[in-house]
Formats: structure tokens, C-alpha cells, sequence
């Protein structure tokens, strides 16, 4: 019995007595075939076999969203071509607090999962600690990359920026 009437005059299509499943005849299919796709238009003249071994070779590739994000050929530039010279670049020669705190934490997490240490410990055994002399004696292997509006970058080793 349910919270609104009787339980025989719900009408919930499954039934209790164990027979057959009912099924719609009109339902429409899960699965298509490819040869059982009728092609129109273009796709009569050339095929419809061609439509689904272009998808299969990756051919027809769709791109939404920013262009730069996705693996599209031919629409998103090459990396190399996009990084600005070091000689051209023009943004400041100071590391901001943002790229401190994320050059810091990334090398602490290095150096406590035993990445080699590049200056002498003198008994410190905090790896945020170790970070930070590293970078007061400029000695921390990394490379910042900073994104200009436009897409280009400027690569800046921790020893360049003051």
C-alpha cells in the first residue's frame, strides 16, 4: 500500500508475478550499425563507410573551447614558437610573492621526498627550511614560466630573478 491510495490501482508496468517484461515496440535503438545508416546527402555520393572510418582515424576532430587548451591539428601553435627570446623579454626581473611561495613549497616537496640537496644542511632538517636557504644562496633548479595576455611566455631561472 502507498502513502497516496491503494497498491493495486498504481499502474507501475512491472509485474509482480515474475512473467515477461513488457517492451515497447517503438522504443528506439542503443546501438546503430554503420551499415544500417541509410547516408544522405554528400555522404550518399561518397559513402557512408567513410564517415565512420574518418571518426575511427581521428580525421574529424572536434574543437570547442579555447583552442590553445586542446591537441587540434594545425590550430594550436607550437610551444618553441610561442616562447618569447630571453633577450626580448620584458617583464620584471623580480620574483613576485606568488612565484616565491610556489618555487618554495614545490622545492620543499622535492627535497622530503629525498631530491638532492644543493646546500650544506648545518643540522636543518625542515625541507621548507632547506628551501628557503637554497633560494637565499640561488641555488634551486627550477624555471619559472610566466604567460603574457597574448599567449607568448617568458622563461626566468630562479637565479636570474632577485
Amino acid at each position: 500500500m502507498s502513502d497516496y491510495g491503494d497498491h493495486e490501482a498504481e499502474d507501475t508496468g512491472y509485474d509482480y508475478d515474475g512473467g515477461e517484461p513488457e517492451y515497447d515496440d517503438n522504443e528506439p535503438e542503443d546501438f546503430l550499425e554503420p551499415e544500417d545508416v541509410e547516408p544522405e546527402g554528400d555522404e550518399a555520393v561518397h559513402g557512408a563507410e567513410d564517415v565512420y572510418q574518418d571518426a575511427v582515424n581521428g580525421e574529424r576532430t572536434i574543437i570547442s573551447g579555447d583552442p590553445n587548451a586542446g591537441g587540434g591539428r594545425g590550430v594550436m601553435e607550437q610551444p618553441r614558437e610561442k616562447k618569447i627570446p630571453n633577450d626580448q623579454r620584458s617583464t620584471t626581473p623580480y620574483m613576485t610573492k606568488y612565484e616565491r611561495a610556489r618555487v618554495l613549497g614545490t622545492r620543499a616537496l622535492q627535497i622530503s621526498m629525498n631530491a638532492p640537496v644543493l646546500v650544506d644542511l648545518e643540522g636543518e632538517t625542515d625541507p621548507l627550511q632547506i628551501a628557503i636557504k637554497e633560494l637565499n644562496q640561488k641555488k634551486i633548479p627550477l624555471i619559472i614560466r610566466r604567460y603574457l595576455p597574448d599567449g607568448y611566455y617568458e622563461d626566468w631561472t630562479c637565479e636570474e630573478l632577485l
